[in-house]
């Protein structure tokens, strides 16, 4: 059975049905101001910020972290899985 996670807070889900039926405490319009959103990669064992190619185990520990090369400015945002 696959595994379907949140892209911004890395919540595992059993169907994409039940992620975005969700409210996402770490959306980016702010907490639970907006439902879970698909990561659209696939597993891996190590998962790299698009922003400042950073590596962590889990997609949960990556978004736990805020992000010195965020868009939105230093340690404004936080870290974001790359497909």
């Amino acid at each position: 059975m696959a595994n379907y996670y949140c892209k911004h807070c890395g919540q595992k889900f059993s169907s994409v049905n039940s992620l975005t039926s969700h409210s996402c405490p770490r959306h980016p319009n702010g907490m639970f101001k907006g439902k879970h959103e698909l990561y659209e990669g696939s597993e891996k064992s190590k998962y790299t910020c698009k922003y400042c190619g950073q590596t962590f185990s889990s997609i949960k520990s990556m978004t736990d972290h805020s992000c010195p090369r965020h868009p939105d400015g230093v340690f404004k945002g936080k870290h974001s899985p790359a497909l």
